[in-house]
């Protein structure tokens, strides 16, 4: 029975073929579901809107809710390289993106850590990357125009 159940759950993260990249409302809406789910602090929510992700339990459980309620992370089979660079790469070459998150999981394999360690360790190499000093100046400048619209 148990071997069924992995193999479903398998079949349900590698069949998901119609997913599409989140649009910014999505993203917003999977935020704050997995905010309900794993509470954060205000320090912990200002800290990852500043770019800084502590080590912490509610950190990464809500991390690795984002990830996979956003379909770029499967618990059984890790991330999907392809999907997080159609999904962040805004201005950025899709490829170059694609690139430093293989380079990323490449770092930091499942193996026999938690999701959430693997979703943090990922997350942390990619946004220190090169890439992801590109992907923090384009989100700065979003968050600024945004509010500015507000």
């Amino acid at each position: 029975m148990k071997v069924f159940v992995a193999i479903l759950a398998l079949v349900a993260c590698v069949s998901a073929e119609e997913w599409t990249v989140k649009t910014d409302d999505q993203i917003k809406e999977i935020s704050t579901e997995c905010l309900k789910e794993h509470p954060l602090s205000a320090e912990q929510i200002n800290k990852i809107k500043n770019f800084v992700y502590p080590d912490e339990e509610e950190v990464r459980q809500y991390l690795l809710c984002a990830v996979v309620k956003s379909g770029v992370f499967c618990t059984h089979e890790g991330y999907d390289a392809g999907r997080v660079a159609k999904q962040i790469k805004m201005d950025l070459d899709e490829e170059e993106v694609k690139k430093a998150v293989e380079d990323c999981i490449a770092k930091f394999p499942k193996g026999d850590k938690a999701n959430d360690v693997v979703v943090l360790e990922t997350h942390t190499c990619l946004m220190s990357s090169t890439t992801g000093e590109k992907l923090k100046e384009l989100l700065k400048k979003r968050r600024e125009t945004a509010e500015k619209h507000e």
